[in-house]
């Protein structure tokens, strides 16, 4: 492909006509590694760093406690090393997270030492983007140059998902870190067949399931196929490698299980989102095969899996339409896909270029081929995965997508660059430019009224870079007008590339984000994915985004502040199965709203989805806001006590947890359908003293009125463990005297009616 091109200061290397014999003194890994640094380099690469920091710190506290579910458990942990090593939601220790802890003890420890806050809880997440991007431009870097690397770290700093993930506190900041060191680790154990870095990658991989289970596995696959055939070393050597990988893995991540299956479960916390109390079920079930199939017991919805409508890879589940386009759909697009086209065409082109390569140690396109491959092969098994899995999905599970993508699109870029005087070389950068510019000017259709002009003028920048990029590229050799044009042309197809994902990151930087499902960006039109955002802006409130399964989302709603052009958040959406619309956020109780949850009890009234929204009552996404004279009452006496109080739902005891301090018993676990505690123990803890208050709605009731169908309700969820919250509370009911404290609902255990016990 390669001929002569015009000469030109251009920070890739250059390649002359014989690329293939001139690769091992242009783009060695040793010498990449080695070599002086071009001036610019140092200066870039800090830039790069401290942009992301300063992109990522921005505002933090705007966002409070983000996720309370994992806040909770992260000031548990802060208070008590039993709580910290289990990952358990309360200091007293009755249940779990439904994650294994090592996401939780950064946080934890951050909380320790500095108390607890914001800041304190979501440090310690921006610095993993930090670090993220940090690894990312070693890897590339070491095959490609520090051109290239600069271009894949920008890239990924400026997707709108890791903009959202990496200031929030849920476990996918930490396993994207992972996967990433797991991608490097192994290419630079392909550069050698070392075998301690492939070790190295194994025990990463190992703590990364220790972060997210099974998620964690999903790039072994591409990665230990391609070790298997291209490390530069005989066949028993690398079986040999691997299994040494493998036992690395399975002691890093296995060291943790063993000790809990192994630790009696009287002393233990229940392990939360298992129906059994064991992690091995937790692991297989409901946060791994079940994913897949759908078949989720416990999970929103009773873990059978709904059909849903038919799209293009022609099916559907409960949590959105599955197929080959679910990535570039209406609420996913936004957040991951800007670039994907690109790294896909980068991915196909850079395997075109390098696969002319023999498997060698001093070959340099056996090595660039290798990176492609990895890569490659993680970004394709993990989309396909996200494409078509059945079971939970949100929007900002895509983040472990961003190096990937990221990663491709600088190799990407660099190769082609090089080979830019041929013909196919240009007419693919030409034409990725292009596609790239088309597809932002897509998406940021999508958000009505938001920032009318920047779509056009991505188009435009676009198509007017494509042009210049074929044209310089055809230019007389040697002259320094087409080198120009070629460099100018370059700088605008990257502006226009990465105009609408910066806007989306500034929108997302600029507003608070909290509560169980988040997405980045503005509220888009068709956007029927779960939702459950809370927007904070200006002392306002609101929620964007519905259920799985509902309908799709509009655009009203509460106002979203912030970036110049923003739209209003807020459409409404249904739960599991086609389940009524959710109220509005705010509204008054007994306002607008569905009446419930599939296999929830009750419904009367529109309380059921609106309390599973995180409204007044509180519930499945978002915990209710405990009020001063709440706080006190747990507050109160509280040493006397395990638990200040016990409330159905891990988001409500949640919310009154981190406000008060105490430890709150979440009954249920997150969904409410844990069978944690049951009926008798609860009532052992109660006649032992060890519970202060039962917490019901704020808006008044527990689950026989009928008034909390959504799951995480006081009413409690159907399903396999519903039926124990649901139990307790009746029991509750039935035996103790119902007082309003700061408009919620509490019952003192310590203080039973006459005539019960």
């Amino acid at each position: 492909m390669t001929t002569a091109v015009p000469p030109l200061d251009s920070p890739f290397p250059e390649r002359g006509p014989n690329a293939a014999a001139d690769a091992a003194t242009d783009r060695a890994p040793s010498t990449a590694a080695t070599a002086p640094r071009p001036r610019w380099e140092r200066p870039a690469y800090l830039a790069l760093l401290l942009g992301t920091a300063a992109l990522l710190l921005w505002n933090l506290s705007a966002s409070g406690y983000a996720n309370s579910f994992y806040s909770a458990a992260v000031q548990a942990g802060s208070e008590s090393w039993k709580a910290f090593f289990f990952g358990s939601s309360d200091a007293g220790n009755s249940i779990t997270v439904d994650k294994p802890p090592a996401a939780l003890w950064p946080m934890a420890l951050s909380v320790r030492l500095f108390g607890l806050g914001s800041w304190q809880i979501l440090v310690p997440q921006a610095l993993m983007g930090v670090g993220t991007t940090a690894v990312l431009y070693a890897a590339v870097r070491r095959q490609f140059g520090p051109a290239a690397a600069l271009l894949s770290g920008v890239t990924f700093a400026l997707t709108p998902v890791a903009a959202l993930m990496f200031r929030f506190n849920n476990p996918d900041a930490l396993l994207t870190l992972l996967l990433t060191v797991t991608v490097y680790c192994v290419l630079r154990a392909l550069d050698g067949a070392h075998t301690k870095w492939l070790v190295l990658a194994g025990a990463v991989i190992g703590l990364a399931f220790l972060t997210k289970t099974l998620q964690a596995f999903v790039i072994l696959p591409p990665l230990a196929l391609l070790y298997a055939v291209c490390a530069p070393t005989r066949l028993r050597r690398r079986l040999g490698q691997l299994l040494l990988a493998g036992l690395a893995m399975v002691v890093a991540g296995g060291w943790w299980v063993a000790i809990v299956e192994l630790w009696p479960a009287g002393s233990r916390p229940y392990i939360g989102g298992s129906q059994n109390n064991s992690f091995l079920e937790l692991t297989l079930g409901y946060n791994g095969l079940g994913r897949i199939s759908g078949d989720e017991v416990g999970s929103v919805g009773g873990g059978a899996r709904r059909a849903g409508g038919a799209g293009a890879g022609g099916g559907g589940g409960g949590w959105g339409e599955t197929g080959i386009d679910r990535l570039f759909s209406a609420n996913i697009g936004g957040q991951i896909s800007w670039l994907l086209p690109a790294a896909l065409i980068m991915l196909v082109a850079g395997l075109v270029i390098t696969w002319r390569a023999r498997r060698a140690t001093d070959s340099v396109e056996s090595m660039a081929r290798a990176a492609f491959l990895a890569w490659g092969g993680c970004l394709l098994i993990t989309g396909l995965i996200f494409s078509y899995m059945q079971g939970i999905f949100h929007e900002y599970y895509t983040v472990a997508l961003a190096p990937f993508v990221a990663a491709l699109v600088g190799m990407g870029v660099a190769v082609l660059w090089e080979e830019r005087g041929g013909l196919a070389a240009s007419l693919t950068l030409s034409a990725t430019v292009a596609l790239t510019a088309w597809w932002s000017y897509v998406l940021l259709g999508r958000a009505s009224g938001y920032l009318p002009w920047l779509r056009w003028t991505v188009l435009a920048a676009g198509l007017l870079a494509a042009a210049g990029l074929l044209i310089g590229s055809r230019w007389r050799p040697g002259s320094r007008t087409g080198g120009r044009l070629l460099l100018g042309a370059a700088a605008l197809g990257v502006g226009a590339a990465l105009a609408g994902p910066l806007a989306y990151c500034l929108t997302t930087v600029d507003s608070g984000r909290s509560g169980s499902i988040v997405t980045a960006g503005p509220a888009v039109a068709g956007g029927g994915g779960p939702g459950g955002m809370r927007f904070k802006r200006a002392g306002a409130e609101g929620f964007r985004g519905g259920f799985p399964g509902g309908p799709q989302g509009g655009t009203q709603g509460a106002p979203q502040g912030g970036f110049p052009g923003g739209p209003q958040g807020g459409p409404q959406g249904g739960m599991p199965g086609g389940a009524p619309q959710g109220g509005q956020a705010g509204a008054a109780p007994g306002g607008q709203g569905g009446q419930g949850v599939p296999g929830a009890a009750g419904g009367a009234g529109g309380r059921g989805a609106r309390n599973a929204m995180g409204g007044p009552g509180g519930g499945l996404l978002n915990g209710t806001k405990a009020s001063a004279e709440a706080t006190a009452a747990l507050r109160a006496n509280a040493s006397g006590y395990t638990w200040a109080a016990a409330a159905v739902g891990a988001q409500n005891a949640a919310s009154y947890q981190l406000a008060s301090g105490e430890p709150v018993m979440p009954i249920g676990g997150f969904n409410g359908s844990d069978p944690s505690p049951t009926l008798a123990k609860f009532q052992e803890y109660v006649k032992a003293g060890k519970i202060h208050y039962f917490i019901g709605q704020n808006d008044g009731g527990t689950g026989a009125e009928g008034g909390q169908g959504a799951r995480g309700g006081a009413g409690g969820p159907g399903g396999p463990g519903g039926g124990t919250s649901s139990a307790i509370a009746e029991w509750v009911k039935a035996g103790f005297k119902a007082t309003t404290i700061g408009g919620a609902t509490f019952y003192d255990l310590t203080a039973p009616m006459s005539g019960t016990s």
